[in-house]
């Protein structure tokens, strides 16, 4: 496992390297060509403008999966290395058809009369020209869109890793059925570590250890997905999935809906009716339980979201000052951005680990017997 994460860091430092020496050639081969043609604010905002676009390549989903490009935008010469995936619109019917139609937004799409365009990650309707029209006063784009069902660069990535998680757990499961209660073999050594940790960390300590069973399918999928999403999402292939607040969203909605559904008795008395207090201060307890209840996926789904988003963009920003060299001291900002992407490595198990330990957290709210207060009240009433 040692030997693995040194190959692997040995990998990465090669890769950044690979970038600033890349980085830096084409630099100077720009510096030689254009010199003359475009002076430096000009170039200093060519390349604040390269950089935003970076991080949006990596940040935004998107309807093809670009793995590379080739060739130079100002020249006229780029192309795009990958594939194209399937476009689903709901407009009036159902209208299919691949992405590729669109080239790149370049091109306008016409199906069953309608015409569509790919403007900036969206699809939006338009003339036969393809015209996108801006509100005068905020700037806004006014042209309808249709609903929009295709299959993006995010959704095959989580059909992948679910297929990943999928072939993992079955190989450690067929690894137990041979041997018993002997080692797993395989990647099943590097999984049983974790599980355990879950079970006795996560699981037991805030469900209990009577009830804790029938949620450790679902706290262990959570968490291998958002720490196996999160990892894929520092790679060059610009993949952020938890980068979405869908993504984040339907997590969080699970979460709730298994919460909702296994709440007991004590659970919703606790909420509606807070027992051991006086019955003016139960009305007024009610709404702000209520409340809190509502908040909690609101709160599940912002945490994710906000701080792999945030890590992600300051780390892209110092990659993209490396790629265009665009600030003085690029051995610096390279420098950063290894201490940074070592740093990204510890918050994807982080914010993987925060997920599925406040999950758990609710399950056992939901489920915990309050014997304590039904005493406290027999005690009363006698």
């Amino acid at each position: 496992m040692r030997a693995n994460f040194l190959k692997t860091l040995i990998i990465l430092l090669i890769g950044l390297g690979g970038n600033v020496m890349a980085s830096d050639s084409h630099d100077h081969d720009n510096h030689g060509g254009h010199e003359s043609s475009m002076s430096e604010e000009d170039e200093s905002a060519l390349r604040k403008l390269l950089v935003k676009e970076y991080i949006n390549h990596h940040l935004e989903d998107s309807h093809d999966f670009i793995l590379f490009s080739t060739g130079n935008r100002q020249d006229g010469d780029e192309k795009h290395v990958g594939f194209a995936l399937p476009v689903i619109l709901f407009d009036g019917g159902i209208k299919m058809f691949m992405s590729s139609e669109f080239e790149h937004g370049e091109k306008v799409v016409e199906k069953g009369g309608n015409y569509y365009r790919l403007y900036h990650g969206k699809i939006y309707k338009t003339d036969e020209h393809g015209t996108i029209k801006h509100d005068h006063e905020t700037g806004d784009i006014t042209n309808d869109m249709p609903v929009d069902l295709s299959i993006t660069k995010n959704v095959v990535f989580i059909f992948l890793i679910l297929l990943l998680m999928y072939f993992m757990f079955r190989g450690m499961a067929k690894s137990y059925d041979k041997g018993g209660d002997l080692m797993p073999r395989g990647a099943g050594r590097f999984l049983e570590p974790i599980i355990i940790f879950i079970r006795d960390d996560v699981a037991i300590p805030n469900i209990g250890e009577k009830k804790y069973k029938k949620f450790m399918p679902y706290l262990l999928t959570v968490f291998f997905f958002i720490w196996i999403v999160n990892l894929f999402g520092l790679t060059p292939l610009g993949v952020n999935v938890t980068n979405s607040l869908a993504v984040t969203g339907c997590l969080a909605l699970l979460t709730f809906v298994i919460m909702i559904a296994s709440g007991n008795k004590n659970f919703w008395m606790h909420i509606f009716w807070m027992p051991g207090v006086p019955w003016p201060m139960k009305i007024v307890l009610a709404p702000i339980e209520l409340i809190g209840l509502v908040i909690k996926p609101f709160s599940l789904m912002i945490r994710l979201f906000a701080n792999i988003t945030a890590g992600h963009i300051v780390l892209m920003s110092l990659m993209g000052m490396i790629i265009y060299n665009s600030w003085y001291g690029s051995g610096l900002t390279f420098l950063l951005t290894v201490v940074l992407v070592l740093i990204e490595l510890m918050v994807a198990a982080l914010q993987a680990y925060i997920f599925t330990m406040l999950s758990a957290l609710y399950f056992g709210s939901a489920v915990e017997e309050h014997e304590h207060d039904h005493e406290h009240e027999h005690s009363v009433a006698h």
